[in-house]
């Protein structure tokens, strides 16, 4: 039985069906991402989406979607489905499907009178290739298949509309065509595995709708090209291979390399392994010795926060070390040339931001729990040493270490951290002085060093940490028992109770007592905490909204004024257990298995970016999110080490189907 599976009943409601979606990546760039019922609702879907560096840094959408017809007794049946402006499907192909399923591959199942047709889709590993298998089950008589590409060729945030610009003309290959619609664009072959007849039939497909957007409040109709269509015949118990790629290849390789890539893949068989799958797609090698983590799908590019706060999750505690190494090797040069003012990268966004250096530090503080001190201080020593010496010797532009021995952030209006939500270029929640999970991380960050290179600890450092300790606990605990998210020295003082004091509970080293460790946990437990993860605003404090969806403005305002982010359950986790011990093992288990059911609704197979603040949680932002898999990956490995302290018997982590 497939652990990810939706009947004809979910697939038939489209209501359902197209809130549902899945992304899938090649490592270098590219995606394919749609509703599981295929009907595309975003301009960001797409069959073939690339990179194309020399056109704009956003990728780009060749092939939008495959419609697949199934012709028998010369009566086709139009099994694709799109919407059009003014609420319209067409065609209706939703009725026809009886079963989906994400095991290896993503399947479908059709069933068209006697016709019943399996669609199982690959999307290749390091190259720009998708690939699709239709195998016929059933068929009383002569079958026919007809596909007929939709195609774009276009960034993934302009539309495209019909034009006098576009080249209809098209060259045969090998058992297919090619096509390159504008200048500057790679060619895109379209191919299948079988003799077959290419009808060249140049349409377009007008007023083609992207509900997503409308409700985004950005363009949300385009027109796409259609060139002609294959039609293709199968038999009962044949297999039938269609590819589309920016190179020539072999037909009779198609299935040999269907079968190749489908060895290579981890089943989704469970909740973890669902999170393993998710965590390699935002791994992004854009050459054979360079990696990154992406933020995000479909939008996000790699992003230096994110990266470090993703990368021990969706690395170390996601069984792949040798990610980690080659992610750091590659980012390792791009902060000490931040650090050394001798320049900003291109590859990594937000390099510059004030916290990005302390992030790095927990990440190496992360390495260290699980190879050891020793190996650490091999490998990332040095590098944890001059990110130390780089925020003592106040270079930064934004963040200065003042008298007070905590970190000061000043700017001139934009978001300086994770909360970066802005309008008009000016941040929605301008947290700017003291801000509290930045200094919770300055002194987690001097003890780590003090623990991990005692040599170059002197009496100045320890006299910092003392007053870094003392500071924060003047500074940020109020008589109410929880903490200021920030204090300005230029701001009327702001009480609202948020999310990032938890961080002064949970990491390693906390300038907090045990007594207010607890007090700022049970004040998050009862206001911030939800099913999905921690409300950025509790709804008692001044300007909270539930719902992030509406227009961009709208969803700027909500993003940190209500909406639950799940990737911090990893440190309110952390800090339960801390607090909790024995007795908080369930009280996790329980949530995590609340999480599990996520992955059946907005991204299928993953964690999305954020959830409303009010039930039903519904998942918004990015279907895929780096931060949210990696720190629950994370989370499964404190309950896990929780287990063996305790020594606890009981269920498993997360139930298995």
């Amino acid at each position: 039985m497939s652990y990810l599976k939706f009947d004809r009943r979910l697939m038939a409601n489209l209501d359902e069906s197209t809130q549902r979606e899945y992304i899938r990546t090649n490592r270098k760039g590219a995606y394919c991402c749609s509703s599981i019922v295929g009907c595309n609702t975003r301009k960001y879907h797409g069959v073939l989406v690339i990179p194309i560096p020399s056109l704009s840094p956003n990728n780009h959408v060749l092939l939008s979607s495959l419609d697949l017809t199934i012709i028998q007794h010369g009566v086709p049946f139009n099994v694709g489905i799109h919407e059009y402006e003014g609420d319209i499907f067409s065609p209706k192909g939703h009725k026809y499907i009886r079963e989906y399923n994400v095991d290896v591959a993503s399947s479908t199942t059709y069933r068209v009178g006697g016709v019943v047709l399996r669609k199982e889709f690959i999307f290749c590993h390091y190259v720009n290739r998708a690939l699709l298998r239709y195998t016929l089950l059933e068929a009383h008589s002569q079958t026919t298949l007809r596909l007929s590409p939709f195609l774009a060729f276009r960034d993934v945030k302009i539309l495209t509309h019909q034009n006098t610009s576009i080249n209809e003309a098209y060259q045969e290959v090998k058992s297919g065509v090619s096509f390159c619609l504008y200048e500057g664009y790679p060619t895109l072959h379209l191919q299948l595995s079988k003799e077959h007849q290419y009808v060249s039939a140049p349409t377009w497909n007008e007023r083609i709708e992207y509900t997503k957007e409308r409700e985004r409040g950005y363009e949300y109709t385009e027109d796409l090209y259609v060139p002609g269509y294959f039609d293709v015949d199968i038999a009962v118990g044949e297999t039938v291979y269609f590819s589309a790629g920016l190179d020539e290849v072999a037909p009779e390789s198609l299935a040999p390399l269907f079968e190749e890539e489908l060895a290579m893949r981890t089943p989704r068989e469970d909740f973890r392994s669902c999170l393993l799958n998710s965590a390699l797609q935002f791994y992004y090698r854009p050459d054979a010795t360079r990696g990154y983590l992406l933020a995000g799908y479909p939008w996000f590019g790699v992003r230096a926060r994110d990266l470090f706060i993703a990368l021990p999750g969706c690395t170390i505690y996601a069984d792949a070390p040798e990610r980690f190494y080659r992610i750091m090797d590659t980012v390792i040069p791009d902060t000490r040339a931040f650090m050394n003012q001798v320049g900003v990268s291109k590859e990594i966004q937000g390099i510059n931001e004030p916290d990005v250096g302390l992030w790095a530090i927990w990440t190496l503080q992360q390495y260290a729990h699980y190879a050891g001190n020793e190996d650490m201080v091999s490998r990332y020593g040095s590098f944890l040493d001059e990110l130390i010496h780089y925020y003592l010797r106040n270079v930064h532009p934004n963040l200065r270490i003042d008298e007070t021995g905590l970190c000061l952030i000043i700017g001139d209006g934009k978001p300086l951290s994770w909360m970066d939500a802005k309008i008009g270029g000016r941040a929605v929640v301008r947290r700017e002085g003291y801000l509290v999970e930045v200094n919770a991380l300055w002194y987690n960050a001097l003890c780590f060093y003090k623990e991990v290179i005692p040599s170059r600890w002197d009496e100045q450092l320890e006299t910092l940490l003392e007053q870094v300790r003392e500071s924060f606990n003047q500074v940020f605990v109020n008589e109410h028992g929880y903490l200021f998210d920030y204090i300005s020295p230029h701001t009327r003082q702001d009480w609202s109770v948020r999310p990032n004091m938890i961080f002064a509970a949970s990491l390693p080293y906390s300038p907090l007592s045990k007594p207010l460790r607890r007090s700022v946990v049970e004040i998050i437990t009862r206001e911030l905490r939800t099913p999905k993860g921690l409300r950025s605003l509790s709804p008692k404090s001044d300007g909270y909204q539930p719902q992030c969806h509406g227009t961009q403005l709208q969803r700027e305002q909500a993003y940190y004024n209500g909406s639950v982010w799940p990737w911090l359950l990893g440190s309110y986790f952390e800090a339960y257990l801390k607090l909790y011990g024995q007795g908080a093992i369930s009280f996790v288990e329980r949530t995590l298995i609340g999480m599990e059911e996520e992955l059946q609704e907005h991204g299928v197979g993953t964690i999305s970016e954020l959830f409303d603040g009010n039930p039903p949680f519904k998942g918004r932002g990015a279907i895929s999110f780096a931060m949210s898999v990696g720190e629950i990956l994370r989370s499964l490995k404190l309950l896990e080490e929780a287990k063996r302290e305790y020594d606890t018997q009981t269920l498993p982590i997360i139930r298995y189907e």
